[in-house]
């Protein structure tokens, strides 16, 4: 596996090279590089294990500054940062990559980097108070923390659906910071909150419950990689995306074959607390492959029954392409 990396490393330096990227060995634009390439090809993302592979490629060098991970603090300053063309490339889910395309900006799904399978990657429902708040039903008309629009909220509307709750008994605290959320959940001024799987493991290692996640059953959650349209066609674009794809599959392989080998920059990289940081699940990583229709098109369903899209958004699961805005 680390052949098959090595390789794929060195493709991906010689697609960025084409672009004129940096430390391809001169300081000069290669002849058919545009006059105003990239310094780099800009992956961004936030602080997550989904983007595990990209740090992998990045931290072995092979693409010798050619490619960067940026990391944002909020989904907010992301979607700037894709809507402004500061990143070519992105980590994040369907209902951003839908909330971009309608908002004006064209982007386009490139795969997925966790929930091919609903064991890969987590979202649930957390308390501090387990015995009182033992199922998701007990959760009916009490006020659960989470964000609006975001891929928490569908994964808590669906768990609780699922469970039985009435719509208008699913009551909702808007808080959007993931840290102010688990805190006000830890401390029990709120019953409950929809958490990633970072924030589950570090409730379960402070004593706090996981009602329900998405591991089991539908597969209702994905993260995905996005890149701008704008970035597509431009001159070298196709060749970078696919040099990165192939990156991304051999680093996905060789952390599948030997997970804990990448244990230390996950743990780095997503900020892991020290409470989980060895024992952490690293998860299996899948190769690139497009989100099914049925998988967008139950997303887009709820967020036009919610009101986050006001025209009727359509996507294409053979070309990762939005339509209709």
């Amino acid at each position: 596996m680390k052949k098959l990396l090595l390789g794929a490393l060195a493709a991906l330096t010689a697609a960025a090279c084409a672009l004129g990227a940096t430390g391809c060995g001169s300081s000069q634009p290669a002849n058919n590089a545009p006059a105003n390439a990239k310094d780099a090809v800009v992956v961004g993302t936030l602080a997550t294990e989904d983007i595990l592979p990209m740090w992998v490629v990045e931290q072995q060098g092979g693409v010798d500054g050619a490619l960067q991970v940026q990391t944002f603090q909020s989904a907010t300053e992301l979607i700037a940062a894709i809507t402004a063309g500061e990143v070519d490339l992105a980590m994040t889910d369907p209902m951003v990559a839908a909330s971009i395309y309608a908002s004006g900006t064209d982007v386009q799904v490139e795969w997925v980097t966790l929930g091919t399978t609903a064991d890969q990657g987590r979202f649930g429902i957390m308390t501090a108070d387990g015995k009182k708040y033992a199922k998701l039903t007990d959760l009916a008309g009490v006020p659960i923390g989470v964000g609006s629009n975001t891929i928490l909220e569908y994964v808590m509307d669906t768990l609780m659906t699922e469970a039985g709750v009435p719509e208008d008994q699913i009551v909702k605290e808007e808080l959007q910071k993931l840290p102010v959320r688990f805190e006000t959940m830890a401390s029990g001024k709120v019953a409950a909150a929809a958490l990633p799987a970072s924030l589950l493991a570090l409730g379960e290692a402070k004593g706090c419950t996981t009602i329900a996640d998405d591991t089991k059953g539908k597969n209702i959650s994905q993260s995905i990689m996005i890149a701008r349209t704008e970035f597509l066609e431009s001159e070298g674009g196709p060749a970078i995306l696919e040099a990165c794809k192939t990156a991304w599959d051999a680093a996905a392989l060789a952390i599948n074959e030997d997970p804990e080998s990448y244990r230390d920059l996950l743990v780095e990289k997503a900020n892991l607390s020290d409470a989980v940081a060895k024992t952490y699940p690293i998860c299996q990583y899948p190769t690139c492959q497009l989100p099914t229709q049925e998988q967008v098109d139950d997303v887009l369903a709820w967020m036009e029954h919610k009101g986050y899209l006001t025209a009727k958004i359509t996507y294409d699961a053979a070309t990762g392409t939005f339509s209709g805005r």
